[in-house]
């Protein structure tokens, strides 16, 4: 016989127990099965239909597709069970236990963003199969965190899970519908070490990098010359400088030299296109210096995204909070479920300040505001037919 889901303090409390670190360090990552599972057992017990989807590649990643009722279109409420790694030094208390202080309750993943998954569940405990003129669906996904496996997963199966969707991450529950991509790149140069004495006895790597910097540079200060989104706090495309090592004494001359950088487009710009412009600059910098260039994308990027203001759900979202949907600089699974199909907005409780810090924490006060809009958007979309409407 299956069960009602614990009270919401209790949801939350299980989930921030159950570790779901995921990490590109091996040593670091975990899977996250037992929160699918969790998440599984309790809408079930709210007459969900769940199915659990593995991750292709891996042994012990999973997502959460729980869906009730039928039909065309519906609202898919989305949210990552995964968490970054934590430095259990910097912490007051045990980040796997929930602990209520000041208002506030800290934990790994009460951000971001473990706590929306409770919150989800909190809200549509209210609602039946029989309710529902369109579906809704509660989506839960893996390794967010550490490459978007998870998502990845789904656009690769072409699941096809509704029409409109919101993505709780840490908004402060203000909807967001643009964001910023991200792209990061190795770039290695390779050249001949020898005596220092003579520059002629080698061929010196960090010299040659010299050159591939000071391009970087100018091509960085053309791309934000043109491509300007005052949406932003920051409005043009950045890139960082972000690591570099090269050789391994003072009296050789440098045989190899690796450089890694982070870019950030604008909506409208395409990450093939960037790779495409360093793949065509950077050779014809070292031109006849017998460097030899190679370049390697460090995960294969993720794509900005951008939802018209004039969509159900961003116009929804909206109405029902007061606030203007704005644009933010971090990335979300947003892209993925775009190319499902769906209209998307990313609103949640949390705070992204306190996203991938010690002592994250969620205030108290957000609990019941988000439960109740949750609520609103499954009569709007669900129970109503569709966001015809758009007020509260």
């Amino acid at each position: 016989m299956t069960q009602q889901p614990p009270r919401l303090m209790q949801m939350i409390e299980e989930l921030i127990a159950i570790p779901s670190v995921s990490s590109v360090n091996p040593a670091l990552d975990q899977g996250n099965r037992a929160v699918v599972e969790r998440l599984a057992e309790w809408l079930d017990g709210l007459g969900f239909a769940t199915e659990i989807q593995p991750v292709p590649g891996t042994d012990d990643k999973a997502n959460l597709i729980a869906t009730l009722g039928r039909g065309e279109g519906g609202l898919v409420l989305a949210g990552h069970t995964d968490t970054v790694p934590f430095d259990d030094t910097g912490w007051s208390s045990d980040p796997f236990v929930l602990s209520q202080r000041d208002g506030r309750l800290y934990g790994l993943g009460t951000s971001d963003m473990k706590s929306f998954l409770a919150l989800v569940v909190e809200a549509v405990r209210a609602f039946r199969a029989s309710d529902l003129k369109a579906p809704l669906v509660v989506l839960a996904t893996a390794d967010e965190e550490s490459g978007m496996g998870g998502a990845k997963a789904l656009v690769e199966a072409e699941r096809r899970l509704g029409r409109h969707a919101v993505i709780g991450e840490p908004t402060n529950l203000q909807p967001v519908h643009v964001h910023k991509g991200v792209m990061m790149e190795a770039i290695r140069v390779r050249g001949r070490s020898g005596h220092s004495s003579d520059p002629a006895f080698g061929n010196n790597a960090l010299e040659g990098m010299h050159r591939v910097l000071s391009d970087l540079l100018a091509w960085r200060q053309q791309l934000q010359s043109r491509n300007v989104d005052k949406r932003f706090d920051v409005p043009v495309p950045t890139m960082n400088l972000g690591y570099i090592h090269g050789g391994d004494n003072p009296n050789r001359i440098c045989a190899h030299c690796e450089l890694h950088i982070d870019i950030r487009p604008l909506p409208g710009m395409s990450l093939d296109d960037l790779r495409g412009v360093l793949a065509q600059r950077l050779p014809r910098v070292l031109g006849e210096t017998g460097l030899e260039l190679s370049m390697e994308s460090l995960f294969p990027g993720l794509p900005a995204m951008e939802t018209p203001r004039d969509t159900a759900i961003v116009r929804a979202a909206e109405a029902l909070t007061g606030s203007e949907a704005r644009a933010v600089p971090f990335g979300t699974e947003g892209p993925y479920l775009r190319d499902l199909g769906m209209d998307v907005v990313i609103m949640g409780p949390g705070d992204i300040a306190q996203a991938h810090q010690p002592d994250e924490f969620l205030a108290v006060e957000r609990l019941e505001p988000t439960v109740d809009l949750l609520k609103r958007l499954v009569r709007q979309f669900c129970v109503d037919g569709g966001g015809a409407h758009h007020g509260p």
